[in-house]
């Protein structure tokens, strides 16, 4: 029979291996429930990841850009700037961005998103603006847009020549005509230049009375007093096989009807009658 200090020992021994049971037992206890906490806490915060891309993909919106009748199908990230459309817009077009006028809803802001200015689907995006190309092609030197009018105005049929006026040229040249000057250009004389007809074919002559500011058309019937600033145009040209004379005309209203035609004015005359009708008064 074991003595009773033996008993206690033994005693002692099984609590001990109790004691060590119930701990080990109680770990792994403890290392599950981290183990399940963490887990939840990471599915609820969605940062479980499955091994795909974790990135939210972006939002895109399909429009329309037109340009020069032209219709482009575009497809963008809603959060695309103004700037970077118009780098698409030159990607499309070749117009440069700094040649581009973009409309939505009004002049398109560089800075501005297509989701901050509302650009939705189907929408329709204006461009305005013209390609280097274009504007090379279109602009055209000043001398040169002279000289295609130049060259369009000697197709018309010379003045002379309509028969408005033939039925007076043909009359001939005046006897009481005054000298005529080729090449010459001088002032205006103190006296009437005379020796002319008008349209009706009747004698005519022009005083300029520089102190009154006016011009006097004078026939054998009146004498019509013309304030100078009245007249709109004086216009010119020379009479065929007949190069030192001139038949000139005067604009007295809006219109080409209210011309006031004069023929066989000496050619000398013509600058000095130009000047000083349209205010540039000469002084020799």
């Amino acid at each position: 029979m074991a003595s009773q200090d033996e008993v206690e020992e033994l005693g002692m021994e099984a609590d001990g291996q109790k004691s060590e049971q119930s701990s080990a037992d109680g770990g792994e206890g403890s290392c599950s429930q981290t183990t399940d906490s963490s887990l939840v806490s990471q599915e609820e915060d969605g940062s479980v990841s499955n091994g795909g891309d974790s990135e939210t993909p972006k939002e895109h919106v399909e429009f329309k850009v037109i340009w020069n009748k032209n219709k482009y199908d575009v497809k963008l990230p809603l959060d695309t700037t103004g700037a970077s459309l118009k780098q698409k817009i030159h990607t499309l077009t070749g117009l440069p961005p700094a040649m581009q006028k973009v409309m939505f809803k009004g002049l398109l802001p560089e800075d501005k998103t297509l989701r901050e200015i509302k650009v939705t689907n189907g929408a329709k995006v204006m461009v305005v603006g013209s390609t280097i190309n274009d504007v090379l092609t279109v602009t055209t030197p000043k001398e040169t847009i002279q000289q295609e009018v130049k060259e369009e105005e000697n197709k018309k049929e010379p003045l002379c020549r309509q028969k408005q006026h033939r039925k007076v040229l043909d009359k001939g040249k005046p006897d009481d005509v005054m000298p005529s000057l080729k090449g010459v250009k001088e002032r205006l004389p103190t006296t009437p230049i005379s020796g002319m007809y008008n349209k009706s074919g009747g004698k005519v002559r022009l005083t300029f009375k520089l102190e009154q500011d006016q011009l006097w058309i004078g026939t054998k019937e009146r004498t019509e007093k013309i304030p100078m600033a009245s007249i709109k145009n004086v216009v010119s040209e020379t009479i065929d096989e007949q190069e030192d004379y001139h038949m000139m005309a005067f604009q007295l209203g809006p219109t080409e009807a209210s011309y006031y035609w004069v023929y066989w004015v000496p050619a000398q005359y013509v600058d000095a009658i130009k000047d000083t009708v349209l205010g540039k008064w000469q002084y020799f």
